[in-house]
């Protein structure tokens, strides 16, 4: 084994954040692309310091027409490293690239669930933290949606997705590829410009790097970072508000909640917003935006009768004194 700086700033990583413990079973998701292939190398020689138990999954969506080639070429990895292969194969093509996630993950816990794996171990890097910090950006997102790629996260109550490479580029995973010779299974996907990500790619990132900051993608990847932090304690502060002013009904019909708006209004507009997503979340049907929520947060110190026009779904929200209150469009008091 050639032990690189990289093998040892992975396995401090890993110590340090406490990802993985002694013993633990890790299912690595390997595409075939350079990322996940540096991340299969590097668990594969710290296996005997950790005593870990690896398996790799590779994940076929059925929409290039060397899929089945790809996924033989990880196979063939799998068996060359003497590592468990499991594979999963879309039953029809999958047409876009949030539905490929989306599939990606079921199968990925699937797989992760039958086979006692305690963790899936994915080769998300710096790099992808910047494109995703960028891409959330441009979509209007707040500082939740920009710090979405996070070290570790539960997929179950029992199995994590654990990502160690977040303070390495691809830059580097390239290098690493090239310097022990493994072998990269190139995805032409992965140039077509009409997927958003791949324009930021190919196309945003590059200029940055020229025009502003040669090394932008570690410096958005520390933002993320910092966003992780503050979004976290955020979060915390804003549960032990909304139990505070939030009244929930015990009846067993969704969404009967009150809020005693009084309360809010000395907490930071941040706060505010925080609970007032908690609370449409519970009853729209869809994700609030930041319209919904900016409107329900105006009612917080409206007139008294003041009232939204309504959200999806048909739901109102009505000042009542101290309180706010939800109805149906059509008067039936639901929320009640």
């Amino acid at each position: 084994m050639q032990w690189t700086p990289l093998h040892a700033h992975i396995h401090q990583t890993i110590r340090t954040r406490d990802l993985f413990t002694k013993n633990h079973r890790l299912l690595i998701a390997v595409s075939g692309g350079q990322d996940s292939l540096c991340l299969s190398k590097l668990l594969l020689d710290l296996q005997p310091k950790w005593g870990w138990h690896l398996g790799i999954a590779h994940c076929d969506h059925r929409w290039r027409s060397d899929s089945q080639a790809n996924a033989q070429h990880v196979e063939n990895l799998a068996r060359h490293w003497n590592v468990s292969f499991h594979l999963a194969i879309a039953e029809q093509s999958v047409e876009t690239e949030a539905a490929a996630r989306d599939w990606r993950y079921h199968q990925l816990t699937a797989i992760a669930r039958e086979h006692k794996y305690d963790c899936v171990v994915t080769g998300h890097t710096a790099s992808d933290r910047a494109e995703t910090l960028l891409y959330n950006l441009i979509r209007g997102t707040g500082a939740d949606g920009m710090q979405a790629l996070t070290w570790q996260r539960p997929l179950t109550e029992h199995i994590w997705l654990v990502r160690p490479l977040l303070e390495t580029t691809r830059s580097t995973t390239g290098q690493f590829c090239q310097d022990l010779q493994l072998s990269i299974w190139e995805d032409i996907t992965n140039q077509d410009v009409k997927y958003t990500r791949n324009r930021i790619r190919q196309e945003l990132l590059p200029y940055l790097q020229t025009n502003f900051n040669p090394n932008v993608e570690s410096a958005l990847a520390r933002t993320a970072e910092l966003l992780q932090a503050e979004v976290e304690y955020l979060q915390q502060v804003s549960e032990k508000l909304y139990q505070e002013v939030v009244t929930e009904s015990p009846s067993q019909i969704p969404g009967r909640i009150q809020i005693h708006r009084r309360q809010l209004q000395t907490a930071p507009i941040a706060l505010q917003r925080r609970v007032m997503r908690q609370v449409l979340q519970k009853i729209l049907p869809c994700a609030p935006n930041f319209e919904h929520i900016e409107k329900l947060t105006a009612l917080i110190i409206a007139p008294n009768k003041s009232q939204t026009d309504p959200f999806p779904g048909g739901a109102i929200a009505q000042t009542k004194g101290d309180l706010i209150c939800f109805s149906k469009k059509n008067g039936t008091h639901r929320f009640l």
